[in-house]
């Protein structure tokens, strides 16, 4: 079965039917008490939502007299994949063995038994191990230090059964795959397990040494145990710190705030900023929607879900560090459509933020409903705002799982891309409260089953690129790749922006050409060199799909190198929401990573990765707007060096650009690389593309350019190093 059927597959599971509206329902009296009453309806009325009713169901059936062996194993297997899903471990062992004594008084085998108690004793192991005893290594490929278990048994059975399974099943090569992981867990890897199923040595390393970056999040007490999620980094409260804010795709848990002290050390000050009264949300969004300065929270929900992921999304109105649910008094309530995908821009050039929602329509495949057009909310002068998709030809109509806005055509107002099920779209901003339909003219209509996305100028020439990651991979394509093997996986495109008039194919030709499995994803600078680099955050529903997260280095606009291993990156745990951010203020950005999966029985802790420096000099800028939206969004920045030898180069940066499944800040973050001055920094503004130009700007600082007056504010930043 396709990997990518299997998410619909789910929705389909979960079940498309409306809550009972016969009955009217009280008004809440809170946005918490609202939630509450959502996620009561999810968990009862949505077939097997986070892994819950079909275990009691096949628990009643189980206890009926007169059922075959056939019957009872069958059901016994499926009961054991179902407490899984639900966190209940200890009855997944017992419903497992009890199906494996029955299996061997059959008079044949039973396919897929072995395999099945391996996924049982994998996630034991890892409950003992890596959430009972979690630390810093937990997770990480190739597991080393405390990554090794200190708890072997569950390991050791979970190998017996993957080996007993490849005795039948010797071309499974997902089989394959989780013998050489849990070999690494148990600590004996590559020697404890015959070389015919060994994975080459040379699969687990990188060309490149980038240095480590320890997880910190448990030292820090941000390491959030929850589901998946979005993340973000940003200085919510205005003194100059960035902090972090988390949400789960659980309907019953809220948001998590961790304000960044003075002192290098985190508090979670969730309730005093009111966001305890927000559940739920699969990915959550930055921005300064008012234009007050304080940066603001869009919260996403229903994804995944059909007609029951008809939940309403929150637009979270910042005033001073604490939040007001403002969503309905704008006028973005309703009508709510399943969506996990939004971007902010000026779309109509009028100086104030719009916003753009990716919903899930299934309009184009599924004829019993799903009818869910994204939507176009056009911001007016009173701060309401009123969808205006339709009017501008940018309804999208399909299963929308991505988006993002950037200026590729360098005309000076915002253009869109969606990445679907389904063949996606580059909606060119015409100018006119219009927008054209150019993906297949231009080239970029593919992969055709597609995830995060983002525009970025990867090769600093000024003209905006376009990466959108495939999302159809399994560990058995991971095997084979390292096999050298033929894959079935849907690869990711990179696309080159040749001057606006169309983009070029260059994944392969950039070595991206690989099996990667991204859901959450996002773009920074490792190293500070100036170019930016690709985090890819891997996984699926599945609990077999242990996928090592994936970090891309840009080697200089030539190519990406993979050096997940060298830096530490490679966590098997279901990745979701990435943002790259300055969070001990040393000048070189560090990432949060939300983890866990899509079952309330995968939740897994958050990770934050400490960079070690690389020795490079930095800029970080702050925009602001004042014709032009407040924080910058749609500018686009010029930076011209010097280099030790002598040398000149360019380093570009859009404003407003990140990822549609990550949440970086909305200053600008700029590694110079070994530069030894900055000739110049230009700022292009989005309304009036009027360019500010100021010369001799000085190293390693923090500097703030205002719209309009032509001010430069120099800040030298200290820094504040973690806490341990």
């Amino acid at each position: 079965m396709s990997r990518w059927v299997a998410p619909l597959l789910l929705g389909a599971v979960f079940g498309c039917g409306e809550p009972d509206m016969s009955k009217p329902e009280p008004e809440p009296t809170s946005a918490r008490a609202e939630f509450e009453r959502i996620a009561v309806e999810l968990l009862e009325g949505s077939p097997n939502f986070l892994g819950v009713q079909r275990r009691q169901e096949l628990l009643v059936r189980i206890e009926r007299e007169g059922l075959s062996a056939d019957a009872r194993l069958q059901i016994l297997m499926d009961l054991a994949f179902e407490d899984l899903r639900a966190g209940e471990l200890e009855a997944a062992q017992e419903h497992i063995e009890a199906a494996v004594a029955l299996a061997a008084d059959l008079p044949y085998g039973v396919p897929d038994l072995q395999r099945r108690r391996a996924l049982v004793y994998l996630r034991l192991a890892e409950q003992e191990n890596c959430v009972r005893r979690h630390n810093r290594d937990c997770c990480i490929v190739p597991l080393q230090g405390g990554g090794v278990h200190q708890i072997v048994e569950p390991a050791l059975e979970a190998r017996r059964s993957l080996l007993a399974f490849l005795q039948d099943y010797r071309d499974d090569l997902g089989a394959r795959w989780l013998l050489n992981v849990v070999s690494m867990a148990i600590g004996d890897w590559p020697s404890g397990i015959p070389e015919q199923w060994r994975l080459p040595e040379s699969a687990f390393r990188s060309t490149r040494d980038v240095g480590r970056f320890v997880n910190i999040a448990p030292e820090l007490g941000v390491d959030t145990f929850n589901l998946c999620g979005g993340a973000i980094i940003e200085d919510f409260d205005s003194d100059g710190r960035l902090d972090i804010v988390t949400s789960s795709y659980d309907p019953r848990e809220s948001l998590r705030f961790y304000r960044n002290r003075e002192d290098g050390g985190f508090e979670d000050l969730t309730a005093e900023a009111h966001l305890d009264e927000q559940l739920g949300g699969l990915n959550c969004v930055v921005e300064d929607y008012d234009g007050d300065g304080d940066p603001d929270i869009l919260v996403l929900r229903g994804a995944w879900l059909f007609d029951a992921g008809r939940i309403r999304n929150s637009l979270l109105r910042n005033d001073g560090g604490r939040f007001v649910d403002v969503t309905r008094e704008v006028g973005l309530a309703e009508p709510a459509y399943p969506t996990q995908a939004a971007t902010w821009g000026d779309f109509d050039g009028d100086g104030d933020l719009d916003l753009y929602v990716a919903n899930e329509s299934r309009k184009t495949f599924d004829r019993r409903g799903g009818d869910f057009p994204s939507q176009l909310f056009v911001q007016g002068e009173d701060g309401t705002f009123v969808d205006r998709a339709r009017q501008a030809g940018v309804t999208n109509d399909r299963y929308g799982k991505g988006v993002t806005a950037g200026d590729f055509d360098n005309d000076g107002d915002l253009d869109l891309y969606v990445s679907n099920r389904g063949v996606n779209r580059l909606y060119r901003n015409e100018g006119n409260g219009r927008f054209a339909e150019v993906a297949k003219e231009l080239g970029v209509a593919e992969p055709g089953k597609s995830f995060a996305t983002w525009f970025f100028d990867f090769d600093n020439d000024g003209w905006l690129d376009l990466f959108v990651a495939g999302y159809e991979a399994t560990i058995a394509d991971l095997a084979a790749e390292t096999l050298g093997q033929p894959d079935g996986a849907t690869l990711p495109k990179l696309y080159r922006n040749l001057a606006g008039e169309r983009f070029e194919d260059v994944t392969a030709a950039m070595g991206l050409d690989h099996v990667y499995l991204p859901m959450g994803a996002n773009f920074g600078d490792l190293d500070n060199d100036g170019w930016l680099d690709i985090y890819l955050a891997t996984g699926d529903p599945e609990f077999e799909s242990l996928m090592p997260n994936v970090m891309l280095r840009n080697d200089g606009g030539k190519r990406f190198e993979d050096v997940t291993m060298s830096g530490g990156f490679g966590h098997l745990q279901k990745g979701h929401g990435v943002a790259f951010g300055d969070l001990d203020r040393d000048g070189d950005q560090d990432i949060y990573h939300q983890l866990g999966g899509f079952y309330r029985g995968d939740r897994f802790r958050n990770a934050l990765f400490e960079n070690p420096g690389h020795g490079h000099r930095f800029l970080t800028l702050s925009l602001i707007g004042r014709r032009s939206p407040r924080s910058g969004s749609g500018a686009r920045v010029r930076v011209e060096v010097e280099d030790l030898d002598g040398s000149t180069r360019q380093i570009h940066r859009a404003a407003g650009s990140v990822s549609s499944f990550g949440g970086s800040p909305l200053r600008q973050e700029i590694g110079l690389g070994a530069a030894r001055r900055i000739r110049a920094l230009e700022v292009r503004w989005p309304r009036s593309a009027e360019v500010q130009r100021f010369e001799d700007v000085p190293l390693d600082r923090h500097v703030k350019v205002r719209e309009v007056e032509g001010q430069l504010e120099i800040e030298e930043l200290k820094a504040t190093p973690f806490r341990r």
